[in-house]
């Protein structure tokens, strides 16, 4: 066949078929919790600020107007990611303090639906942690006034204790950052415990999350029973 002509049947030929990701639209009940999950990885990895909405939507398999249409902005997603765990863990603790149990097995409830709730959750302690050094500027009003609920719920829980005198009176800032601090730097800590320990230290990446709780209550309850 002449060369002409092979070109000009080349040419005719259709063009091939580009392969489309299905994208969710609006109706699709799936795609917000989609968005979420993906969020909740991005902003762990890479913080409110580095974080990208393209890739966001890429890993959602949606298109990137979908967050807006479910969130309104990165900012409010972010957010909500943030009030989700707060939100939970005040749920939790506000169920604690009402019990009528002793204020030594409130405490460590309260510790225990702290990990229970960030174990669930392993994109929020290093979200968290991000947050902290940022000053906390990206709370939401709501996410705060659950913050505070958490803090006050153990204050009510420290104040049963010191009028029951089973507890000595302890700042409520200090009980619950050694608290909260332990448990969220364990779930945050897993990657590099394990290169720790591949480094030579031995067990780095063996502790497990029993010991943590564990470890939290005593000291918690020590410190405020005077043994510590």
């Amino acid at each position: 066949m002449p060369e002409s002509a092979t070109r000009r049947r080349v040419r005719s030929l259709p063009p091939p078929r580009r392969v489309r990701r299905p994208r969710a639209r609006a109706g699709d009940p799936g795609s917000r919790g989609r968005l979420f999950a993906a969020a909740s990885a991005e902003f762990a990895r890479h913080g409110f600020a580095g974080a990208n909405v393209d890739r966001i939507a890429a890993a959602a398999r949606v298109n990137k107007a979908m967050i807006y249409y479910h969130f309104a902005s990165k900012l409010a997603l972010y957010q909500e990611i943030l009030g989700d765990m707060f939100h939970a863990v005040a749920g939790r603790v506000r169920d604690v303090a009402a019990s009528d149990a002793l204020p030594d097995d409130k405490l460590k409830r309260f510790v225990e639906a702290i990990a229970d709730e960030a174990e669930a959750r392993p994109h929020f302690p290093p979200i968290w942690f991000r947050e902290i050094a940022e000053g906390g500027t990206h709370l939401s009003d709501q996410t705060l006034k659950d913050v505070a609920s958490v803090v006050q719920m153990l204050v009510s829980i420290l104040q049963e204790g010191v009028r029951q005198r089973r507890f000595r009176p302890v700042n409520p800032i200090l009980v619950h950052a050694g608290i909260v601090g332990p448990l969220l730097l364990f779930f945050a800590s897993g990657p590099l415990r394990l290169r720790l320990q591949r480094a030579g230290i031995p067990a780095a990446a063996a502790v497990a999350r029993e010991d943590v709780v564990g470890y939290v209550q005593r000291v918690s309850l020590g410190v405020l029973h005077g043994t510590l």
